[in-house]
């Protein structure tokens, strides 16, 4: 395995009936005054609002409720976060949702207490956190992102049509409830484009070197296998607890850095994905569900020898007499199948590309990155693009 350094400080509370169990000893010990971080307000269909809202209370804590957080959250949510947080002198941020809510309360922990433009900074390029970001506390509704256990935050500058992830280990949340009956209620396809998320985030991890064995490509396997199996579960009883437990810390493990250590990691269909949805505003694991496939069949020659373990211990895929370039294809479809099987787009029509003339552009904008079995080019990508329209 390659050298690495690992790093996770974020606490973990698991289990039904965390939230009520342990949030009022957590907020206890924490300042005066918290915003409460979170979306579109299905918590307050749900239940989750008011047990938060109690358990705050119950440690007499000042709530100050941010509520309107998007899914593809923009910088300028994160300023008016921000604002808010100065405007009530608050202390500390407990973000309530999925990754989106998460990712964007990360940023405002940022900007909150820095002098600097953060997208500037921190966002448009890689850059150095020499300060403690506010103190942030996550309570997780739905998986998919993994954004819990790491300093990771997606956002997307409008003005430019830039979406960006950065990955800071002082973002890190200081804790996570994770109570998997608060995934119940999320919508099928919600569920399934997050259960896919997962998905490619570990497959990102696996298909790239080293290809000699490692502890990192034995656990993505076995990770893969699982989200396959909890996410047809989960599609016949939405409240099977095995099964949404079950792809909760699936969605954790595959984003918490174990799995990343040692790997190169090729992450250019997530960017590719990012600058879709920059321009579309569509469901990431929606985009990511049309690209993949079509990424991997331009790359799986290149990486042929791990493109066939894929086949053989993630689908069970038997050799009978298949090249490994062959198994390498069969693995490929297979994922091209399950996609249709669990229900998600597999064209860029279908997530709100309406004009091939646009793909251009948004190819160039896209980063190019290292990691990958084939180098990709703006050129190629405008090539997968197109073939996915």
């Amino acid at each position: 395995m390659n050298n690495f350094i690992f790093e996770n400080k974020t606490k973990v509370y698991f289990g039904k009936g965390c939230v009520g169990e342990y949030l009022p000893k957590i907020a206890a010990v924490h300042g005066d005054k918290v915003l409460f971080a979170y979306g579109g307000g299905s918590i307050k269909k749900n239940g989750v609002y008011e047990e938060v809202i109690a358990a705050l209370e119950k440690a007499g804590k000042t709530i100050i409720e941010f509520p309107g957080i998007m899914e593809n959250p923009t910088y300028k949510k994160v300023l008016e976060g921000t604002k808010l947080v100065k405007e009530k002198q608050v202390d500390w941020i407990l973000a309530v949702g999925g990754g989106s809510v998460m990712d964007c309360s990360k940023a405002i922990s940022m900007a909150a207490v820095s002098e600097k433009d953060v997208w500037d900074e921190y966002w448009a390029k890689k850059g150095v956190v020499d300060f403690e970001p506010m103190p942030l506390g996550v309570i997780v509704t739905a998986s998919g992102t993994g954004s819990e256990c790491n300093g990771g935050a997606v956002i997307t500058n409008e003005e430019v049509m830039i979406k960006t992830d950065r990955d800071y280990p002082k973002c890190n949340p200081e804790f996570a409830l994770m109570d998997p009956t608060y995934t119940y209620t999320v919508p099928t396809k919600q569920m399934v484009a997050g259960s896919f998320d997962i998905l490619s985030h570990v497959m990102e991890t696996y298909f790239s070197e080293p290809d000699e064995d490692n502890v990192s490509d034995d656990i993505s396997e076995a990770l893969m296998r699982g989200v396959i199996t909890s996410l047809r579960a989960a599609l016949v009883n939405p409240e099977d607890y095995t099964a949404r437990s079950n792809l909760m810390w699936l969605s954790t493990m595959a984003e918490n850095r174990i799995i990343k250590l040692g790997k190169k990691c090729d992450f250019e269909c997530h960017q590719m994905e990012h600058q879709i949805s920059a321009y579309t505003n569509c469901s990431h694991g929606c985009g990511l569900a049309v690209l993949h496939p079509v990424y991997y069949r331009h790359i799986c020659q290149a990486g042929a020898k791990k493109f066939t373990r894929f086949a053989e211990n993630v689908w069970k895929i038997p050799r009978n007499g298949r090249t490994d370039e062959e198994m390498a294809e069969a693995g490929v479809e297979a994922l091209a199948d399950f996609i249709r099987e669990i229900g998600l787009p597999t064209t860029l029509r279908e997530v709100g590309v309406e004009k091939k003339e646009d793909l251009k552009e948004i190819a160039d904008s896209c980063y190019l990155v290292d990691g990958s079995y084939k180098k990709m080019t703006h050129e190629e990508i405008l090539e997968i693009f197109l073939e996915c329209f």
